[in-house]
């Protein structure tokens, strides 16, 4: 059997393991849900069937949150080194799990964000279909983008969706359009936001460590405030988001209780980090190593406050359908018994364990080539991000700031390449004529020289350069002008994939809004 042969026919394998998994799991929850169907007194028929399928759906829904959104938590992390793929699918996995149960709350919204006004359904039998569809369309677009490989928000699917089922059923004046207009605005200003302050993160990384000659003694100095504001940032996080169906804080009491963590935290790593750093190779490398564990560690808390945010895009709905089919009534919101909580949890576990690796090596290593120190910048980016639209009341999506971190974290790489690339130009020209190693010589020494040191460099080579008359660099050798025009152009953000990941946002709320309301019809039609 040659090698291609072997991989097809282990992927063959893998997808009907993957397929017969997930309808394993779906064939339990059907199950399950008609026996507490059945154990509702006076139930009627209908009713438990259409709690069944109900149940059957908000698991699908919950599985492909758990493939798709997962990957902003666990991408940076893989892509970086930090964690290989099979543990990060563990580590999500459990604290997916025990975020959506510990701090899911007992009260799910089940309109998210108020999209639709729900007293002008009256008819629980109606509401219940708009939810059913809603969560089906929700589910449908989520596959559909994990199978193309495009990371797309689960909580801008689900309020389409909603969106689009409400205006089938009562009409355009039942959608809130202002909070639709804030999530539209936030399709700009999450990406960017997390694009700018991962950027402007890793370049404070690179002129505080990695362009100082010592790496290692900066690093010892630097690292563990690094930590600390990390430790800052995710603790207010928490606060304000993992836990906030526990602990209810304001936005300045959270910051502040944040920064009392974070600086009993750095006065306990300070010296520790600072003797492992000095034990460090001189290197990228070495200051690379010692964002490992800091980085697994938010992996993991932000998997835990994600399970415990969006399982109630699954459940929420469900909990409606529940609520409404138990009692005869809508209800905005609507207590979630235990076992829809459980659903949900598991829902995203198995949904990450088996479809989850496909989205985490698009976000890790497809956009743009990640080491530990631009994980950390993505991962700062998009908490700082969350909590900076917490206190303006900003409706945001974490996927795509954090897809606009890492892309952020690439552009800047590209923009530093042709600015070195551009440094290089001033040495060759100011060397022109000179020995081939003596140039090489002179370039290995500014690239490990200090910043103002590169700038005395600089000024030298353009006084030569002048003296020349090369100061333009128009008389290099042809050999060298073709190679540094070929620095001038090189790609360190994957275009393609970017534009397929933007071009699935910007048609994820009026794709699933279609698609709930053809099924929302479908639904009605089937259910009278």
């Amino acid at each position: 059997m040659t090698r291609k042969s072997r991989n097809r026919f282990v992927s063959r394998h893998l997808e009907v393991f993957q397929l017969g998994g997930a309808l394993l799991f779906l064939g339990l929850v059907g199950l399950y849900a008609s026996l507490t169907g059945a154990s509702v007194a006076g139930l009627p028929a209908a009713s438990v069937g259409l709690l069944i399928v109900a149940a059957v759906i908000g698991g699908y829904m919950a599985m492909n949150i758990g493939a798709n959104d997962v990957a902003n938590n666990m991408g940076p992390a893989v892509g970086s080194g930090a964690l290989t793929m099979g543990w990060a699918i563990v580590i999500a996995a459990v604290f997916e799990a025990l975020g959506a149960i510990i701090a899911g709350g007992e009260v799910v919204g089940t309109i998210k964000g108020g999209i639709i006004d729900s007293k002008q359904i009256a008819d629980p039998a109606l509401f219940a279909w708009v939810m059913l569809a809603a969560l089906l369309a929700g589910a449908l677009w989520l596959n559909l983008a994990t199978a193309l490989g495009a990371p797309v928000s689960t909580t801008h699917s689900i309020i389409g969706a909603v969106m689009g089922a409400g205006i089938a059923a009562g009409g355009w004046g039942l959608v809130n359009w202002g909070t639709i207009t804030k999530i539209v605005a936030s399709w700009v200003a999450s990406p960017l936001t997390g694009a700018l302050i991962a950027a402007l993160f890793l370049y404070i990384i690179k002129r505080s460590i990695t362009y100082r000659s010592e790496k290692t003694e900066a690093a010892a100095r630097v690292v563990p405030v690094l930590i600390a504001l990390m430790v800052w940032a995710y603790a207010t996080f928490m606060l304000l988001k993992g836990l906030s169906q526990l602990v209810k804080m304001g936005f300045w009491p959270a910051v502040g209780l944040g920064a009392l963590v974070a600086v009993g935290v750095w006065a306990l790593v300070r010296r520790p980090i600072a003797r492992a750093a000095l034990r460090q190779d001189n290197s990228k490398d070495g200051v690379n190593r010692l964002f490992t564990w800091p980085l697994i560690c938010a992996a993991a808390l932000l998997s835990f406050a994600h399970g415990a945010n969006d399982v109630g895009n699954a459940i929420g709905p469900l909990a409606a359908i529940y609520e409404a089919v138990k009692s005869g009534a809508v209800a905005t919101r609507a207590a979630s018994p235990m076992w829809v909580m459980v659903l949900g949890a598991l829902g995203l576990a198995v949904g990450l364990a088996l479809y989850g690796a496909k989205l985490i090596r698009t976000v890790g290593k497809e956009i743009t080539e990640l080491d530990n120190m631009r994980a950390y910048s993505i991962a700062m980016a998009a908490t700082l991000t969350v909590i900076i639209a917490a206190e303006l009341g900003m409706p945001i999506s974490t996927t795509h700031t954090t897809i606009g971190a890492v892309i952020g974290v690439g552009f800047l790489r590209e923009l530093l390449k042709v600015n070195y690339a551009k440094m290089e130009a001033v040495v060759f020209a100011g060397h022109q004529g000179g020995d081939r190693e003596e140039v090489e010589a002179y370039l290995k020494r500014f690239e490990a020289a200090e910043v103002s040191e590169k700038k005395r460099m600089l000024a030298e080579m353009k006084k030569l350069a002048k003296q020349r008359q090369l100061a333009d660099g128009t008389v290099l050798a042809k050999k060298e002008q073709k190679a540094l025009k070929k620095a001038y152009k090189k790609e360190l953000v994957k275009r393609s994939t970017v534009l397929r990941i933007v071009a699935a946002w910007i048609v994820t709320v009026p794709a699933t809004a279609v698609l709930a309301a053809i099924l929302f019809h479908i639904v009605r039609a089937v259910m009278t």
